[in-house]
């Protein structure tokens, strides 16, 4: 197996993010985007599937000897360097024309996510990270036309009476017999707001938010976002405290606030 530093996955998702965006905007507002119903009553428009067929295409071609899990056609290959990917993050946005998605990109070795891409080019905007590289996001600069790459820090807000937080999915949170303690924290915080999907954890990794969590998630809605916040400053885990992606469900905080915040979604 070819050896790749971690720079050069970084540049190398980072051009794949570019192609994909190119897809993923010409069908965005399509007036001929096909959008079905997956099993999970969850919907996937021919735009995810496409998105993810390109990136696949480019990883057989450049990363042959890596592993792939993806969304929308599972896993390919065994290798403990694996590419996980969410084509489109926010397909119900997408479908019905709201710019809040993005392409997620996630490198995990040994099942540690060590590089992290975050693509929202509706909003033209684009979070990226790898272990010991920082964490950046690059977006529209003072000149018309131009893109500005800027270093991303969480914030230090260490008081919950101080703290903007965002959620997602109140139903989800009853689901998962913790409403009580999820609503509870809420009315601890200075300010609430549901962002939801990566956005929340963006705007965390930048400082804007606080503290962001999800009551349910796949590795590939995570995965990407786990090296942007903690090469940011923050914390990653599961509502349970377990650091990472693997919990299925999400806290992502600043790390001053995880201790005051895991007791309420622990009820």
């Amino acid at each position: 197996m070819a050896e790749y530093t971690l720079q050069q996955d970084l540049d190398f998702a980072l051009a794949l993010a570019d192609a994909v965006d190119a897809f993923t905007l010409a069908r965005y507002g399509a007036n001929d985007l096909l959008v079905d119903t997956k099993p999970d009553m969850t919907p996937v428009s021919d735009a995810d599937r496409g998105a993810e067929q390109l990136i696949l295409a480019q990883l057989a071609a450049h990363r042959p000897g890596d592993s792939v899990l993806g969304e929308e056609f599972g896993v390919h290959g065994d290798s403990s360097r694996r590419w996980v990917i969410d084509p489109i993050d926010g397909t119900k946005n997408f479908v019905r024309r709201v710019p809040v998605w993005a392409t997620l990109i996630a490198l995990l070795i040994d099942d540690e996510p060590v590089l992290g891409v975050v693509s929202a080019p509706a909003l033209t905007r684009r979070w990226h990270a790898a272990t010991g590289l920082g964490a950046y996001v690059s977006e529209p600069g003072g000149v018309p036309g131009s893109i500005a790459t800027r270093q991303i820090q969480v914030s230090g807000v260490a008081s919950l009476a101080d703290a903007s937080l965002s959620y997602a999915s109140l139903s989800g949170w009853k689901e998962a017999g913790k409403l009580d303690g999820f609503l509870e924290l809420l009315d601890q915080a200075w300010r609430t707001r549901g962002y939801g999907d990566f956005y929340s954890y963006m705007l965390l990794a930048e400082g804007a938010l606080d503290a962001a969590f999800e009551p349910e998630l796949e590795l590939y809605d995570m995965a990407a976002l786990v090296p942007v916040v903690r090469e940011a400053g923050g914390r990653f885990t599961s509502v349970a405290g377990v650091e990472g992606c693997h919990g299925g469900n999400a806290l992502a905080s600043n790390g001053a606030l995880h201790p005051a915040i895991l007791p309420y979604l622990n009820r």
